[in-house]
């Protein structure tokens, strides 16, 4: 099963993703569950046709739900649910834990079905199926308690609205849409912060042009990024590759990296380099930083312009059989006549002596 999905946004950009539900029927029945965080004018996350986001006045108003508190302690919130269309809408309302997508480290939340082992174990709303009337607001109040147990650090989640209405398309596979929407929220839970990153499994591979110097030369690096301390980070990626005899061939800080890594989560991310040596032997370093925390991993490369040096291979090995059947035939040419047998003489036969008659 595939997991709802939220999106990190910085700026008032919608981001949402159709993840998939595969279900045992006739047809195969894909439901995609839509979970849209945007950073409206309201600070709602919104996907057009409803929002959500905490309860608070218009002066104050909070993008999403940032909580502190103690363990065992508990905390009263409210969260609101906007309907924006001109139809009354139903939802199902519950709390999510988070993670880290491993395909991109998007910001995502776990489905109502799954196990809850944070916030979404225990924050509660007060009511789990709302009805909204068409252009009005429902709220609800959230209670979230913090077991005494629990690990300090950041435990973040979402109070998330779903449409529980599956739309089926047409066709021989059937297809269906299911949207959710979701407010994020970010629990701290008082105790030591350690931050700490890693970076894992650093792998390059390259893709050169068959005849060397008859195209570009690239080469992909893939790294594990891996948050494993107890606060979310906001990573930054440098990466570095070295030549032969120490030159640069690379420095970049890279850009394609997620902008929260949750605690205990990994992302497996890639990085293209364009460019890359045809001939060359080198390392490759990725430094990751992040407030109060860095780490470095490096692999080495060997480019090599593989057909030609397969070609150079085999004319080495048809040079070589022709060498040595030219020694050997030079030996046999060179090799003295070996010695004739002398003649052996014929064996004479003893003539017999004449008897004497008696």
């Amino acid at each position: 099963m595939r997991k709802p999905h939220l999106h990190p946004s910085s700026a008032p950009r919608p981001a949402a993703l159709l993840p998939a539900l595969r279900l045992s029927l006739p047809l195969c029945l894909l439901l995609g569950l839509l979970l849209a965080v945007t950073a409206a004018p309201a600070h709602a996350a919104d996907n057009g046709s409803w929002s959500v986001y905490p309860a608070s006045p218009a002066a104050a108003a909070r993008p999403y739900f940032y909580i502190s508190a103690d363990p065992g302690q508990t905390v009263e919130d409210k969260v609101v649910v906007a309907n924006r269309t001109g139809t009354p809408l139903t939802f199902r309302l519950y709390a999510a834990d988070a993670y880290n997508t491993a395909r991109d480290g998007g910001f995502a939340v776990r489905t109502v079905k799954e196990r809850m082992r944070g916030v979404g174990a225990w924050a509660k709303p007060a009511r789990d199926r709302v009805t909204v009337p068409a252009h009005g607001s429902v709220t609800v109040p959230v209670t979230l308690t913090v077991p005494r147990d629990a690990e300090p650090g950041d435990h973040p989640g979402a109070i998330v609205a779903l449409d529980e209405r599956v739309d089926t398309g047409s066709g021989s596979l059937a297809v269906g849409v299911q949207r959710a929407v979701g407010a994020r929220v970010y629990l701290r839970v008082s105790g030591p912060a350690l931050p700490a990153i890693s970076v894992e499994d650093v792998r390059i591979s390259h893709h050169q042009p068959l005849v060397p110097g008859l195209g570009a030369s690239t080469a992909t690096i893939s790294y594990t990024l891996r948050n494993t301390g107890n606060v979310t980070l906001d990573p930054k990626v440098e990466l570095t590759a070295r030549g032969l005899f120490g030159r640069t061939l690379l420095s970049r800080a890279l850009t394609r990296i997620p902008a929260e890594l949750l605690p205990g989560q990994r992302v497996r991310l890639s990085e293209p380099w364009h460019g890359a040596p045809q001939l060359d032997r080198g390392d490759v370093t990725l430094t990751a930083s992040a407030q109060g925390t860095r780490e470095s991993a490096s692999a080495s490369f060997l480019a090599l312009p593989w057909l030609l040096v397969a070609l150079v291979f085999a004319a080495g090995v048809v040079g070589g059989v022709l060498l040595v059947r030219v020694r050997r035939g030079r030996a046999r040419r060179s090799e003295p006549a070996p010695p004739s047998r002398p003649a052996s003489p014929t064996p004479s036969r003893r003539r017999s002596s004449p008897s004497v008659p008696r």
